[in-house]
């Protein structure tokens, strides 16, 4: 079942999301060579509790932290470790926060120490793929909408687009319909109403698109061995266009 939401509840929702967003703010400057996944977590789940917040994740389904740190050919729900990150380690850190009953999701990707040029190309075409499918959110859209416009450009930057794991609606928990892939033809699906709140968060790799999973039945990684790139916002639809919940921008003064 579809839930839409009330003015305010997309703005307790926007309050979690505000918490979220500072959380990967202050990740930019605390990811570098050396600290591990585990540090990551560690810090991830302390800033949220000390802001008043619930790691929502732990418990869900039976995962059991408040991150997913997806390192190189990990597409997603790499469990934190303590590993050391070495200088050209792509990070994904995916984390949903529940503030006073309020849900938001978002997920980044980081380049540990220095970068490559086909490293920094990865993380371009996935961002901008992913705000390619936001701004398709819009009362009157589809679904297929949203896909189509991040897979047509993901594949003529010739990279891939994941299949098996998809954006989705977002509270009273973590995951709700509707599904929303990041694959897809324009035109198709169900339509987007005022006061849906969905994430958009694209999956894409440097090879194949196609997958499989580790023996802890929860991490997902590229057959090919091909690095993976996410990025992830949690937005409503609004009569005026999608308002990205967790974004990192700050106000202007």
């Amino acid at each position: 079942m579809i839930t839409l939401k009330s003015p305010r509840e997309i703005e307790m929702m926007d309050k979690s999301g505000e918490l979220l967003a500072s959380v990967h703010r202050a990740l930019r400057t605390f990811i570098k060579p050396g600290i591990t996944s585990w540090d990551i977590e560690l810090f991830v789940k302390k800033m949220i509790e000390d802001n008043g917040g619930i790691p929502a994740q732990i418990g869900f389904e039976g995962y059991k932290y408040a991150t997913c740190c997806s390192i190189n050919d990990e597409i997603c729900h790499g469990f934190p470790r303590k590993e050391k990150l070495k200088s050209g380690d792509l990070i994904s850190v995916d984390m949903c926060i529940d503030l006073n009953g309020a849900m938001s999701d978002s997920c980044w990707s980081y380049i540990v120490g220095e970068s490559t040029e086909e490293l920094d190309r990865l993380m371009a075409v996935t961002e901008k793929a992913m705000y390619l499918g936001i701004e398709q959110a819009v009362v009157g859209n589809r679904i297929g909408d949203i896909g189509h416009a991040i897979q047509t450009y993901v594949e003529a930057e010739n990279f891939g687009v994941v299949r098996d794991f998809i954006g989705h609606g977002i509270g009273p928990t973590i995951h709700e319909a509707p599904a929303i892939p990041h694959y897809g033809e324009a035109g198709k699906g169900l339509r987007l109403k005022e006061g849906m709140v969905i994430t958009i968060e694209p999956m894409v790799t440097t090879g194949t698109w196609k997958m499989k999973m580790d023996d802890n039945g929860w991490t997902a990684r590229t057959r090919d061995g091909g690095i993976c790139c996410q990025f992830e916002h949690t937005l409503a639809i609004t009569k005026d266009g999608p308002v990205i919940l967790t974004s990192q921008d700050l106000p202007e003064a």
